[in-house]
This record gives structure tokens, sequence and C-alpha cells, in this order.
């Protein structure tokens, strides 16, 4: 059966994607929790607070890189998020279907993109 005629994929190629995904968000919640103990360690002053003007440099080195790690949880937080809804869209029977055109997602899509839910097509289009 050619993929333009399948309304969905088998149990066997959902267990494929649920494979993926589940390594993915295990990779993601790991990156999630070593940046949330990394801005957790940032809060901890120690005893750099006695160092004197060269702590005001400092500080907007550290606010900075404090920034940019709260960033990156977000981004990994929303990632998994995602992660977690391609999960539940496998669950309910409506992973791999473009959410625009109503087709099958390529497999190879969602190989490299496991939580989308447009066609490499439907994609461009919205560029």
């Amino acid at each position: 059966m050619a993929n333009e005629e399948k309304q969905r994929y088998s149990a066997e190629e959902l267990k494929e994607f649920e494979e993926i995904i589940r390594a993915k968000l295990d990779d993601t919640n790991a990156e999630l929790k070593y940046l949330r103990e990394s801005l957790n360690k940032k809060n901890d002053t120690g005893t750099d607070a006695t160092s004197g003007n060269s702590k005001v440099m400092e500080d907007g080195a550290d606010t900075a890189e404090k920034e940019n790690l709260n960033q990156l949880a977000v981004r990994q937080q929303k990632f998994a998020k995602n992660l977690e809804n391609a999960l539940m869209r496998i669950k309910n029977g409506t992973y791999g279907v473009c959410i625009d055109s109503g087709k099958l997602i390529s497999k190879e899509r969602l190989r490299l993109v496991p939580h989308t839910q447009h066609s490499i097509e439907a994609k461009l289009k919205q560029k």
C-alpha cells in the first residue's frame, strides 16, 4: 500500500516512533535537569561575595550566563512538552498525520523530527 493511500501508521511502525520519542525525551529531560542544576548553582554565591571590586564585573557575566541557561532550559521544556504530546498522539491514533493536509507525514521526517505535526510540504507552505 502506498504512503498516500494509508490513513495511519501500523502498530509496529508506531512502536518504532515511540521508541525514538522516548529516547529523545530521556535525553531532553537529562539536559533539562543539568540546566536546572546549573541555574541553582548560579544562585549560590559561596565565598565569592567577599572578593571586592572584581565581583561587580563578574556579576554582569554571571547574569548573562544565567539568562542564557534559562533560555536553554525554557527551550528544552518546550521540546519535552512537544515530545510528550507526540506520545499522546500515538496513544490516541493521530500520530504521523499532517494537521494541515490530513496526509501521512513521511517516515523519514518523523524519524528526524518525531514531534512534528506537519508534512514537509505543509511546513514549506508556512514560510
